[in-house]
């Protein structure tokens, strides 16, 4: 498999990327290459799934790739960058609510660096829509005056300026991916050796996105959350029963946090303790550990961000399943021949639609996306799922 195989339902994208490939090859050569084929700031974008970090990662494999064509996917460069060992490869994954500047500045003063193996130095930012204004100018200095060995891939959901300044967009080349059509990550889960008929399905209910389908697959728990928020829409009926559901959404999102949280903290905690010389004996060992406490405040308060980063996402995966529900309701309605996201609730579905008419529907797909957004804007989780829900009631 060469990298290009790990984006799926993406071949103009990938023609784009390959050609750069080719071009940033000759360029390292020496030779000259026809203008804007390849340049130094790359900007992914897409919908949630639609394979932004994936992407970049596969170009950077390809930027770096030893053999001919680009991107082999056999050989030592493209297997370190995709395995995330590439020494001139700096990826920045943002774990809590926002990317910091001293991060952002951390990373171009690295990225300033010549290449050590490979021909370019290449940063890789997922999720660059989490870049805080501070960070944002921190990496616009270096996109204006890039070294000349270095490339930057920023992954974003749209072009839009609450996801990416104008400044930055205005020199970086767009590549605009699209969801995955559910056949084609079918075959991915096949490929994988699922059977046929659990591949389309997963392939339904993740709506185009390959992880979210490997996961309801593989994993239990996962299929059982989907299946208790589904089942919310048609359990409305009263006020109780909105407020209960919301408790459940909230519930369970902060218990993902939590089970998640538990695994990575304690094991980031110790090894930070004993960096810090935790259970030193000897002269200087008392002071040495006096001198700890704001290196464990700032892990603490890192971690923290991290775990309300997840209960977001957890909730947000429950949200784009209710707006998808809503969407079958209306293609019910519309007696549509398109495929449903969630054939397996037709029940609930056709239940929905024979007591809610178009235009309630359409209140009630806004209500939920009403919700994302006041996530995002910090609204404390149960009173936004609260709000939702009562407007989900049921007539």
């Amino acid at each position: 498999m060469t990298v290009w195989d790990d984006l799926i339902g993406q071949d103009e994208s990938v023609a784009v990327l390959r050609a750069a490939a080719q071009a940033a090859a000759r360029l390292a050569n020496g030779e000259s290459v026809p203008p804007g084929v390849m340049t130094h700031a790359w900007l992914f974008t897409g919908p949630a799934g639609s394979g932004r970090s994936v992407a970049a990662r596969a170009f950077a494999a390809g930027l770096q790739c030893e053999r001919e064509p680009k991107g082999c996917g056999e050989c030592s460069a493209c297997r370190t960058v995709r395995a995330g060992s590439h020494p001139d490869v700096h990826s920045v994954v943002p774990e809590g609510l926002s990317i910091s500047v001293a991060e952002m500045r951390a990373v171009v003063a690295r990225a300033a660096r010549r290449p050590a193996l490979g021909r370019w130095q290449i940063v890789v930012i997922e999720d660059a829509d989490r870049l805080t204004e501070q960070a944002s100018n921190a990496l616009l200095k270096a996109v204006e005056e890039p070294p000349e060995r270095t490339v930057f891939l920023l992954c974003v959901p749209s072009t839009h300026p609450d996801d990416v300044m104008v400044t930055i967009l205005s020199r970086c080349r767009q590549v605009a991916l699209r969801t995955p059509p559910a056949d084609a990550v079918a075959a991915v889960l096949e490929r994988d050796g699922i059977d046929a008929p659990t591949a389309t399905w997963a392939a339904a209910a993740g709506q185009g996105h390959v992880g979210r389908s490997r996961r309801l697959v593989r994993d239990d728990d996962a299929r059982k959350r989907r299946a208790a928020v589904l089942a919310i829409p048609a359990s409305l009926t009263s006020l109780q029963a909105c407020l209960d559901a919301a408790d459940h959404l909230v519930k369970a999102a902060e218990d993902e946090a939590a089970a998640i949280s538990a695994d990575l903290d304690a094991g980031e905690t110790e090894k930070l303790q004993i960096a810090l010389g935790a259970g030193g004996t000897g002269k200087g060992a008392a002071a040495a550990a006096r001198g700890t406490a704001g290196a464990l405040k700032e892990l603490e308060k890192r971690q923290k961000s991290r775990a309300t980063r997840t209960q977001r996402d957890a909730l947000d995966r429950a949200l784009v399943d209710l707006a998808a529900f809503y969407r079958d309701v209306l293609l019910v309605h519309a007696g549509a021949d398109v495929a449903a996201a969630h054939p397996d609730f037709d029940d609930d579905v056709r239940s929905v639609a024979a007591r809610v008419a178009p235009a309630g529907v359409l209140q009630r797909l806004d209500a939920v996306l009403a919700c994302r957004t006041a996530l995002e804007l910090n609204v404390k989780p149960r009173i936004a799922v609260e709000a939702m829900t009562a407007a989900l009631r049921l007539p």
